[in-house]
């Protein structure tokens, strides 16, 4: 067996519960022999302002382009609000997507057929939903220059994002959306603002441009995002694949993520191009953020760290019978009512975080 170097980031909040039962995991996944890891660990966000006085050491950012692959827990909490902007947690995350370049991220949005009712929407609207967003990632608002709070001379005050995008940002990331598709059922529907935004409107035309030249089986739609908003709600199944930009990725996707049941069961990955040796830089990470209300309760949901884990199998190992036999393990334990508490309902065992994994391990 290959044996693949892993860097876990815990991070803050719940992010170091997560983080440990993803570990368990990874190594229960070993002794099925799917793959071998060479794990270690390191602080990052809060936790490493805390240590170091910076959310992101060049230590850290080393040892995550050396791994195979990193998994981060969460960042940031209301311990660190009120450090300077460019300080705070959040700025460890925004340093490894721009500094490892991990310019395409891939949010899958699934709703598990023994969570349909723990969904927000009636069960005939989400049943059997299935859709990745691929979102850009390293551009738009925020990175885009100039940017920043200033005064004016009148003494009010101006804050500016710039969002931009060029035309090598946007191809290569849509590339990918093409070839994923190509193992889905063959749909992109773009998603920009064209009608009143002028990157929006570069972003349409290099998307077609691209489709018609490399990809021109693929059925290719556009849409503005704010009906994609309204059409996630009304009748999200018409998506498979949702390629958008960094502002609106972000929050399309997490309005999707309360369609299945809680952003406690969706994972994600960000990846960039392969390297001449053969490696891909690549995150992996749950996108519910660090929820400090309960950390330290062992009651947050492990799934999505968990998923992100048979993400990191299909994506860095090449390992598509590892990445199912996760899945699989996921859904055999939602089908046996084990919930934790973002996902109970009725009828089913509340179990902590812990347990949930034990559980999840137990079936591998």
């Amino acid at each position: 067996m290959q044996t693949y170097k892993i860097l876990l980031l815990p991070g803050d909040g719940i992010g170091p519960e997560v983080m440990a039962q993803g570990e368990k995991v990874l190594r229960a996944v070993e002794a099925k022999g799917f793959a071998k890891f060479e794990i270690t660990h390191s602080l990052v966000g809060g936790a490493s302002i805390d240590a170091h006085g910076v959310p992101l050491t060049d230590e850290t950012l080393a040892a995550a382009r050396e791994a195979d692959a990193f998994i981060l827990g969460a960042v940031g909490g209301p311990k660190w609000e009120k450090i300077p902007y460019l300080l705070r947690p959040e700025q460890a995350l925004l340093g490894l997507r721009h500094e490892l370049d991990l310019y395409a991220n891939l949010r899958p949005a699934i709703t598990y057929m023994p969570l349909t009712d723990a969904s927000s929407l009636k069960r005939e609207i989400v049943e059997g939903l299935d859709i990745l967003f691929v979102r850009e990632l390293t551009g738009g608002m925020y990175f885009g220059e100039p940017r920043g709070i200033r005064t004016q001379e009148d003494g009010s005050r101006i804050g500016v994002n710039t969002h931009s995008y060029t035309s090598h940002q946007i191809q290569r990331v849509a590339r990918m959306a093409f070839e994923i598709a190509t193992q889905r059922s063959g749909k992109v529907c773009s998603v920009d603002k064209a009608n009143v935004m002028e990157a929006g409107k570069l972003w349409r035309e290099e998307v077609t441009e691209l489709h018609q030249r490399e990809f021109p089986n693929i059925q290719l739609t556009h849409m503005y995002a704010d009906n994609c908003a309204m059409q996630l709600v009304r009748a999200p199944r018409q998506f498979d694949v949702i390629f958008t930009d960094n502002l609106f990725g972000d929050i399309l996707s997490d309005e999707a993520g309360m369609l299945t049941g809680s952003l406690g069961m969706l994972p994600s990955c960000a990846l960039g191009d392969v390297r001449p040796d053969g490696r891909r830089n690549a995150m992996y990470e749950p996108i519910h953020g660090s929820a400090p209300d309960i950390a330290g309760q062992n009651i947050a949901n492990p799934l999505a760290t968990i998923l992100s884990i048979a993400m990191m199998l299909r994506y860095t190992c090449d390992n598509v019978k590892g990445a199912e036999a996760v899945e699989r393990a996921v859904i055999h334990v939602l089908g046996q009512g084990l919930r934790t508490k973002d996902i109970h309902t009725p009828n089913c065992r509340l179990v902590k975080c812990d347990e949930m994994a034990d559980a999840v391990v137990a079936v591998l």
